[in-house]
């Protein structure tokens, strides 16, 4: 977060149960890959947090400004699996909401107003489901979350985050949300190695506070996950 012109940077990340190309589990490639993106709020999506190795979250924001929210949406066995968000602003109120659709994988959003400068700075953290039926309910939603707090927008900044699994760029769920936030930048971000489809979003209102979106691809970025990360820089 930079004074003067306020900047504060935002990355969205599917990290894959820590597991990269190689197969390997390795939280210390995820955390190198975090500190590289310097952002004051990162969206992780597959965050498994193991029973073996409960500390997973505070390992990744240890020696850092972060305060990590976990948002598990399901119990694998193994450990809870969901999203997480990591914040370096204070959090003024957080909601948790199931937007999970029939039989399929359960999926929620970490709502979060977040505080800078007094003024209100909400995000909103999320991961899609993988049937056209599904993100469709899901992105209806998520708008209406989004316009019960539209009222806010007049004086802040909010942004809409994470892994969507739309391939289809004129599918309506992105049809919809372009609506809403009046258009997007859309980078490529999987698979990492060669990527080739934009499935990771940052959707900034108004859109206008965006000055660049970028996809990182480093060695590192390559390897420690399925998806390359997305990081986003916003005027405030």
């Amino acid at each position: 977060m930079q004074n003067g012109g306020l900047m504060i940077r935002i990355a969205s990340y599917n990290i894959h149960g820590c597991i990269g190309q190689d197969g390997r589990y390795d939280p210390a490639r995820i955390r190198e890959v975090l500190r590289f993106l310097n952002a004051d709020i990162v969206a992780l999506q597959e965050v498994e947090v193991l029973h073996d190795d409960p500390g997973l979250l505070d390992y990744l924001c240890e020696d850092s400004r972060w305060q990590a929210i976990h948002g598990p949406t399901l119990d694998k066995g193994s450990g809870h699996y969901g999203n997480a968000l990591l914040t370096a602003l204070p959090v003024v109120s957080l909601t948790r909401t199931d937007i999970s659709h029939g039989r399929h994988e359960p999926r929620g959003v970490l709502d979060a107003e977040l505080e800078y400068d007094k003024h209100p700075f909400r995000v909103l953290a999320t991961h899609f489901g993988l049937w056209p039926t599904e993100r469709r309910a899901q992105a209806e939603q998520l708008l209406d979350l989004l316009q019960a707090g539209v009222e806010l927008e007049a004086e802040g900044i909010t942004v809409l985050l994470g892994d969507f699994n739309e391939w289809f760029t004129w599918g309506r769920p992105l049809r919809w949300l372009r609506r809403h936030f009046k258009g997007t930048v859309s980078k490529r971000t999987f698979p990492a190695r060669w990527p080739l489809l934009a499935l990771d979003r940052i959707w900034v209102r108004p859109h206008h506070a965006v000055s660049r979106i970028t996809a990182p691809r480093t060695a590192l970025t390559r390897a420690a996950s399925d998806h390359l990360p997305l990081l986003a820089e916003i005027e405030l």
